[in-house]
């Protein structure tokens, strides 16, 4: 194959930047001139670095009426008449917000910025008096009505979660600020806002009583993110590149894609969405690595975790109602809507009987990077010692050295602080889940996530292992239990021997007490 240059858009949210730089563009015109020309209020709610702020800003350059950069694309034949709009475009995730100065000096800067454009009067003298001020000016001086594009509204709020009172200081100020969308309806073409979460948006823009809330809807599901059709349309090039330097297949490079990277869902029927960030950076760099995972886990959300006493487990799907999951997180007690709305968590399944949602990861590369953030937090080890020791027991078990795999893990246990204050039994089944759901990012391990499954499941070559773990009982009655609930049968007719493992843990020394192993040979025991 021919080498082909390929310029991938990564870290750039400017649409002009992009399309004047050939930079490779998905095409999400049609649904942007769709919502230009339907409903005048919006709000639109994504993950980071799902391409919000090129949207805005997409937004933003088809208002100014630049029409040349929109050349080649669905929406050059769909917009008749490019009109030239007053546009008041303010993105709030370019600071940091750890006080609220720090917040009002971004938007008297802001606001300073369009008053050198449509001027002040000197009885404005709050922000909301100025910001009302600037749209009126800015309608009278064009005679056109005015954009307003809000990107990341939500950030001040998120940037002082640990902090309630000032919080709420900051939500007042925003409150102040926003006020005048509402009574300036007259004077706006179109308003639209964007964030991570609906934190505080009914406080915020509660006289808003005509918001288009479009995070959830099938319409505009895929107008962030890239989905699969997408993919393989627009980009069977990067596809092909990607196989070559991996030595893969075609084929094998989409699937290893879709397992990386796709699974997002934004509502009952959407397409599968894959992470744009993630997808071309791995285009870029020719590799499959965890690039949504670059900047860490915020740390109030594992505290969150653990404060809730939130069972790890059942992030392998959780149900809920819409109003359960995708609510204002105004006061966060429960960890899954922030998990939804940060993208840790998506939808996998709908069931319009009950009306419930099903949760869960979208892609190996959450999970993983999930997972390996956590750990630190439940055992107090640095992520280089984690990684060795899930690697250590899945080499142990390539081996059929269980014994080993069982030494290995007792020495992890009883390294674990002594003065960790924690349910004992449900902090370590915690500690094995996450232990055996990272070794799952290298070979086939299936965690229990429902009656009747026994504890952990590792799939090798050759080999199955089947663990059950007791607390305070007995190895002995840990392997009777894999026998009466027939926990291997599943696996009877697989080519592979199977191991069944029967694991006691030890409150007293709180690490691996004593384990029992039964082998058996395409179904039969030996």
């Amino acid at each position: 194959m021919e080498k082909t240059f390929r310029r991938y858009p990564i870290g750039i949210q400017d649409f002009e930047q992009l399309r004047n730089n050939n930079c490779i563009y998905i095409d999400k015109t049609d649904l942007i001139y769709r919502i230009a020309n339907t409903y005048t209020v919006y709000f639109l709610s994504r993950p980071r670095r799902f391409g919000k702020s090129l949207l805005v800003s997409t937004l933003e350059a088809y208002f100014l009426g630049k029409k040349d950069l929109f050349r080649g694309l669905a929406i050059e034949k769909l917009e008749q008449d490019w009109a030239v709009y007053p546009v008041l475009h303010i993105d709030f995730s370019g600071s940091k917000y750890l006080n609220a100065e720090a917040l009002c000096s971004a938007i008297n800067w802001q606001l300073a910025q369009w008053e050198e454009i449509y001027g002040h009067e000197e009885d404005e003298a709050t922000f909301s008096l100025r910001f009302e001020g600037i749209i009126r000016r800015a309608y009278e001086q064009t005679k056109q009505q005015v954009v307003v594009l809000v990107d990341e509204y939500d950030s001040p709020m998120l940037d002082t979660n640990s902090s309630p009172e000032l919080q709420k200081e900051i939500r007042g100020i925003m409150r102040d600020f926003f006020s005048p969308l509402k009574k300036s309806g007259k004077y706006l073409r179109f308003l639209f806002l964007t964030g991570i979460s609906k934190f505080s948006q009914m406080s915020i823009f509660s006289e808003l009583n005509n918001l288009q809330n479009i995070s959830m809807t099938d319409d505009y599901s895929s107008i962030c993110g890239i989905t699969e059709e997408e993919l393989l349309t627009q980009m069977q090039t990067d596809i092909e590149i990607m196989a070559q330097a991996n030595g893969e297949t075609y084929d094998e490079a989409c699937v290893h894609l879709k397992q990386q990277y796709d699974g997002y869902h934004f509502s009952k029927s959407s397409a599968d969405i894959y992470n744009p960030f993630s997808l071309f950076s791995a285009f870029a760099q020719r590799s499959y690595e965890n690039f949504w995972f670059s900047t860490g886990t915020p740390t109030f959300l594992i505290e969150l975790l653990q404060e809730s006493d939130f069972d790890l487990r059942e992030l392998d799907g959780v149900a809920a109602s819409a109003e359960q999951f995708d609510a204002p997180t105004e006061q966060i007690f429960d960890p899954v809507p922030v998990l939804y709305q940060s993208g840790y968590l998506t939808i996998k399944g709908y069931d319009p009987m009950f009306r419930l949602y099903t949760l869960a990861y979208p892609n190996k590369e959450v999970r993983k990077g999930f997972l390996e953030s956590l750990i630190p937090a439940y055992v107090h080890r640095p992520a280089r010692e984690q990684t060795f020791y899930v690697v250590s027991f899945i080499k142990d078990l390539m081996r059929g050295d269980v014994n080993g795999c069982m030494e290995r893990t007792r020495s992890f246990f009883a390294s674990i602080p002594y003065d960790l204050e924690n349910n004992l039994e449900k902090h370590y089944q915690t500690v094995f889940y996450l232990l055996f759901r990272l070794m799952g990012q290298y070979v086939d391990a299936e965690v229990k996530s429902a009656i009747g499954r026994a504890d952990v499941v590792v799939k090798m070559t050759d080999t199955i292992y089947v663990f059950e773990f007791k607390v305070d009982g007995s190895a002995e009655e840990a392997l009777a239990q894999i026998n009466s609930k027939q926990y291997a049968i599943p696996y009877k007719s697989d080519h592979r021997k199977v191991v069944k493992v029967g694991v006691n843990f030890d409150s007293a020394t709180r690490t691996i007490g004593e384990w029992a192993i039964e082998e058996q040979a395409n179904g039969c025991q030996v």
